[in-house]
């Protein structure tokens, strides 16, 4: 089964011989390696590029070990080219970069001068006729420290699990049943081609305890406090969608475990999940007063399928899970996510005057574009529906104010313009936020 990923094989096509290193990033398992080695491979066949026109190497085989090594790497490379002897273009794909190691420069005597995947790969930026490719697994590696040292020459590409679209397009049963399993198992690829909730779940948990965990254990050298991370995640699944901070984790750690866990390290360790595209972190806006607010914050799971094995599928509440599934469709989108804020000045029932504030689940930004978009499993009621739109009707801009509900509605505005619409019209059509 071909699952299409046409937004990141568009944006691959787009970058095709842009003399940058195209750095495709994401989540272990996510479909990285498909996209470039099965789907843009495909896209250059059909588009008139040779076999031997192309380099490729996985370098998570255990066959391909001493490639991990930059030196045999990079001459493993530029032996490859000189055998094909072409003056057009040469693809190299390379899957899983940071598996390759840095080592000591072995031609100088200086203990602080290495050799990493960095070095290789500019070098073959060098090249005449060469266009690179690699597939990475840790943003800290790849998205932020790396990205820096190529220098300008680095350009990001970030693969999420599927979307809803993508998972309904290749859904081969009743299509009824789609968002349900979805909101279920998430969007992991290799899901797709399971039938029963037994492989399904086994495979969304041999995730967490064989690749997720033990990635970040040895990237950050934290074996010791495996309980700790594990006990962590744990508490994040069973709260997404919820305001916190690492005090307020450190506090339940000290109450629930009997354990102390400070801040800082809760901090630490967040970002460690973040690092390796497990959890996303959202901030909260203050619309108003145009500024962040540094805590509280929200963090959510880059897949709700792995959220949903992490709790063992106990606590399946739809509203957050909906609402994690919502903030991934708009990071998948591009959009800059962040949590509003809004105050207000109100008066009490003594006539005294308050100041307040209400939440907007998420402030979306894109350029010039701004949404304003509201969760609700459903505004059937109207004393739900004016509780919904409290926080919206008090933004005072004429950007785009959006209730997405899980009812199956047709979508309709209301007297204040804002757009009420169903969360699968939502996910299935991007021009919907535009009705």
């Amino acid at each position: 089964m071909v699952i299409k990923r046409d937004r990141y094989l568009n944006k691959l096509i787009a970058k095709r011989k842009n003399s940058l290193i195209k750095v495709i990033t994401g989540i272990r398992r996510c479909g990285k390696s498909f996209l470039l080695f099965e789907l843009y491979h495909g896209w250059l066949i059909d588009n008139g590029v040779p076999e031997d026109h192309m380099i490729e190497l996985a370098l998570d085989e255990l066959a391909n070990a001493r490639y991990r090594n930059p030196l045999e790497l990079d001459r493993y490379i530029r032996e490859e080219l000189t055998k094909r002897n072409t003056n057009e273009t040469t693809y190299i794909f390379l899957d899983e970069i940071q598996k390759v190691s840095e080592i000591q420069n072995p031609y100088v005597d200086n203990p602080d001068a290495k050799i990493g995947f960095v070095d290789v790969l500019l070098g073959l930026m060098k090249l005449k006729n060469v266009d690179l490719y690699v597939t990475g697994s840790n943003s800290k590696m790849l998205s932020s420290d790396i990205l820096t040292e190529f220098r300008g020459r680095g350009d990001e590409i970030r693969v999420n699990p599927l979307t809803y679209s993508e998972f309904y397009s290749a859904y081969a049963g009743e299509k009824r049943y789609a968002w349900r399993e979805y909101f279920t198992y998430g969007g992991m690829p290799l899901i797709m081609s399971m039938q029963t909730h037994e492989e399904k779940s086994k495979y969304l948990k041999d995730l967490y305890s064989r690749t997720y965990l033990s990635d970040v254990l040895e990237h950050n050298k934290v074996s010791n406090d495996q309980a700790v991370l594990e006990t962590l995640l744990n508490i994040v699944s069973s709260s997404i969608g919820s305001l916190t901070n690492p005090r307020k984790l450190s506090n339940t750690f000290l109450s629930v475990m009997q354990t102390s866990v400070s801040p800082n390290t809760i901090s630490r360790y967040l970002s460690f999940f973040i690092d390796a595209f497990i959890l996303y972190k959202a901030c909260r806006y203050d619309i108003k007063g145009k500024k962040y607010i540094e805590t509280p914050l929200k963090y959510y799971f880059t897949d709700v399928g792995l959220r949903n094995a992490r709790l063992n599928f106990r606590q399946q509440e739809e509203n957050h899970i909906m609402e994690n599934i919502l903030f991934n469709e708009l990071m998948a989108r591009e959009f800059d996510v962040d949590v509003g804020m809004v105050q207000y000045n109100h008066k009490d029932s003594a006539g005294k005057s308050i100041r307040s504030q209400l939440e907007i689940d998420f402030v979306a930004n894109k350029g010039s574009q701004r949404y304003y978009i509201q969760s609700a499993l459903t505004v059937a009621a109207e004393e739900k529906r004016l509780q919904e739109i409290n926080s919206l009707t008090k933004v005072g801009d004429s950007f785009k104010k959006i209730v997405v509900v899980r009812d199956n509605i047709m979508p309709w505005h209301d007297e204040q313009g804002i757009l009420y619409i169903g969360i699968e019209d939502f996910l299935l059509d991007e021009s919907a936020m535009n009705i």
